[in-house]
């Protein structure tokens, strides 16, 4: 049987097929390997579904609300479509609007620029940075930083006592993870939700690591916004989305000033403009949209919902449970949480290696076994410190850790995973983490770069 078809049997046992899953890799100690992409979390792999749909979609790709062609009308309707099947997906309300934006760090930055003047922002220290910074762009917001708190339920009473002491009364907005991009752990929502709205503010819910491992419904979990990133969906083409409340984004100036935000544009008899800017989502679309990205995320969510959550989640749990048994019969790892080792969690887990550096550990994993992993603070520095032990001020880069190999270095391990991972590549991550904590590398390493590479 050939590499490719050996591939394609292993990744059977995925629930959704994805892009990759009979790509070979070369391996320094000779031969070749299907390869184990287990870095979900970062970005996931296209979903087959999804590249059929836009490639089938490509040769009658046209402007968007732009031309009255043909091809122009059916990208327009398709385009809109799209928003439709996103409100459906998240359980979007009546007055809810979906506004397309590249990622959910813009998403956020775009609420950041929206909110009200003198408004305060409460956010947990514990949230990636696209989370954790857009709020400081704005000079008159003020931003209460809360610390990272240990149990569920200290986050809850950690928010109310904060919320309870704010002075003056005013605007204010709560920003959370649903699953930490380090731990994988589930934050909670709701409670946090009813803990906003009784104190007067709004919650924005960051579901960037949630919204590929289970449902999201803004109305069930009563959440004002959510945001998240196509590319953490299956569907990496660009784009993202910011869905919630309208009257913030409406009452706002655009995000961006231009064509498809404006309505109407007229001079003014002192030589200047007047712009009558749209009220609706297109507000903040200035430009011509990324189509293909939004149809994108759109064949994404209708894909999960046809193959089922309930039972994506129930393979998922259990492929946690089989990595986190494998880990605790190696000694020398220890596993991150904030929780506990009971809480529950997504398919994202980030440990340390005893003896190790982790930037060595993923670099051996990738160049002796053909498994991508992810190492270093994960672009959510104040959480892994903390999870770490070190002090706020010891150096450290987000994904390039500039230690050398066998130096002690601030930096972790994650492995992550989705519906497109088959087992085979879970067995293989566990059988090469006992084979390098007993045996060390089989080749050697040097750091270019800031990053631990093969000799």
């Amino acid at each position: 049987m050939s590499g490719s078809a050996v591939a394609a049997d292993r990744s059977v046992c995925a629930p959704l097929p994805v892009l990759g899953r009979d790509v070979l890799v070369p391996l320094v100690t000779g031969g070749e390997v299907d390869y184990a992409a287990l870095d979900y979390a970062a970005s996931a792999p296209a979903l087959q579904r999804v590249w059929d749909d836009v490639a089938a979609y490509a040769p009658y790709y046209g402007s968007v609300h732009r031309g009255a062609g043909y091809l122009s009308q059916l990208s327009t309707d398709l385009f809109e479509n799209s928003r439709r099947t996103i409100e459906e997906f998240l359980g979007c309300r009546t007055e809810d609007q979906v506004v397309f934006t590249r990622s959910t760090t813009d998403s956020l930055n775009l609420l950041a620029a929206v909110l009200p003047e003198n408004t305060r922002v409460f956010v947990f220290e514990t949230e990636h940075h696209a989370s954790l910074l857009p709020w400081e762009q704005r000079p008159d917001v003020a931003v209460t930083y809360l610390n990272a708190p240990r149990t569920p339920q200290q986050a809850v009473d950690t928010l109310e006592k904060a919320l309870a002491a704010r002075e003056p009364y005013g605007p204010a907005l709560v920003c959370v993870t649903g699953a930490s991009n380090v731990t994988g752990e589930l934050w909670p929502v709701r409670e946090l939700a009813a803990a906003a709205h009784a104190h007067g503010a709004r919650i924005v819910l960051d579901a960037a690591q949630l919204v590929p491992h289970h449902p999201v419904n803004l109305g069930e979990l009563d959440v004002d916004w959510v945001a998240f990133s196509g590319h953490k969906l299956y569907a990496p083409f660009g784009a993202g989305v910011l869905a919630g409340r309208a009257d913030w984004l409406r009452d706002a100036a655009p995000y961006l000033a231009g064509g498809g935000a404006s309505r109407k544009v007229s001079r003014r008899s002192d030589g200047g403009v007047d712009v009558e800017w749209h009220t609706t989502a297109a507000r903040h679309e200035a430009g011509s949209p990324n189509v293909i990205g939004a149809y994108a995320i759109a064949s994404a969510c209708r894909a999960l919902t046809e193959a089922g959550f309930e039972g994506l989640v129930a393979r998922e749990q259990e492929l946690i449970a089989r990595l986190r048994t494998g880990l605790a019969e190696v000694p020398e790892v220890t596993v991150l949480s904030l929780f506990g080792d009971d809480a529950a969690r997504v398919g994202v887990l980030s440990f340390v290696v005893e003896g190790w550096n982790s930037s060595h550990f993923a670099a051996a994993l990738s160049a002796e076994y053909g498994i991508g992993v992810r190492d270093g603070l994960f672009c959510a520095h104040p959480l892994v410190r903390t999870l770490l032990g070190s002090a706020p001020q010891d150096p450290g880069e987000c994904g390039a850790p500039d230690a050398a190999p066998g130096e002690k270095s601030l930096n972790a391990i994650r492995v992550s995973f989705g519906a497109g991972t088959p087992d085979e590549h879970v067995d293989r991550f566990l059988h090469a983490v006992k084979e390098l904590v007993t045996n060390g590398a089989r080749w050697n390493y040097r750091t270019e770069g800031g990053r631990c590479v093969p000799a």
